[in-house]
């Protein structure tokens, strides 16, 4: 399975998660569908890290995507929570992600160890690498990034362990488990949440199958295509309501 055909099935399921968010105006079954496009995102920027020979161009990229996706996700939120509630779209969280293994990045490959050639100093040199994912995780619950601190979480696990697939699955699946147990104790028990939390397992499914191959381009169209559909989204919801 190529980059193209995982981008391809993210956009089709994101885009039936979005118009069910309009048509219904709460989460729906529909939904369930929509929990597999995140994930491949967010593996999709674990990759791109890895693979892209312009660094500074791709941090450009998703944070001038994301200041002009804020309006269009603004509005479309608007048609399904009529009391505002500021967010941060997409493009944000994974910017942030990309920043956290960035920073991540940096912390392992520097030359600098507590401990000189020591176990001890290595896992005190992982666990300071660790720390401004965590950070940057706080950080996007707090300002209210489009799946917050799960979102930079499962980025960094993507890249954290992309040459290790079975700990990469299992990581991603307790990642999963972990943050929708916590949205059950806060809102109660309700059956769908099981399903969400099954069905945003599901897409690991699609990227184990990825064979690291790019497939067709269509870079800068699946950015233009996120602010594009959500504004014919609402402007279609809002000319009906």
């Amino acid at each position: 399975m190529t980059s193209f055909v995982l981008k391809l099935i993210a956009m089709v399921t994101m885009v039936i998660d979005h118009v069910g968010n309009a048509y219904f105006k709460k989460t729906t079954s529909v939904n369930l569908i929509g929990r597999i496009a995140f994930p491949i995102f967010a593996f999709q920027i674990s990759e791109g890290y890895t693979h892209t020979k312009n660094l500074k161009k791709y941090f450009l990229r998703l944070f001038l995507f994301a200041f002009l996706s804020q309006i269009p996700f603004m509005l479309f939120k608007s048609i399904y929570m009529p009391e505002f509630v500021f967010s941060l779209n997409i493009f944000f969280t994974l910017f942030f992600g990309m920043l956290a293994i960035y920073i991540y990045d940096i912390i392992i490959k520097s030359p600098f160890e507590l401990v000189k050639n020591n176990i001890i100093g290595t896992c005190f040199k992982y666990i300071i690498a660790i720390f401004p994912v965590i950070v940057i995780g706080f950080l996007a619950e707090i300002l209210n990034f489009d799946y917050g601190f799960f979102g930079i979480a499962i980025i960094f696990i993507f890249y954290a362990f992309r040459n290790h697939k079975v700990l990469m699955a299992i990581s991603f699946a307790l990642a999963c488990i972990i943050n929708y147990a916590n949205i059950i104790l806060i809102n109660g028990y309700h059956y769908l949440y099981v399903l969400l939390c099954l069905f945003t397992i599901l897409p690991i499914v699609f990227i184990l199958l990825y064979n690291e191959k790019q497939g067709k381009k269509i870079k800068y169209f699946l950015y233009v295509f996120y602010p594009v559909h959500l504004l014919i989204i609402y402007f279609i919801f809002a000319l009906q309501s």
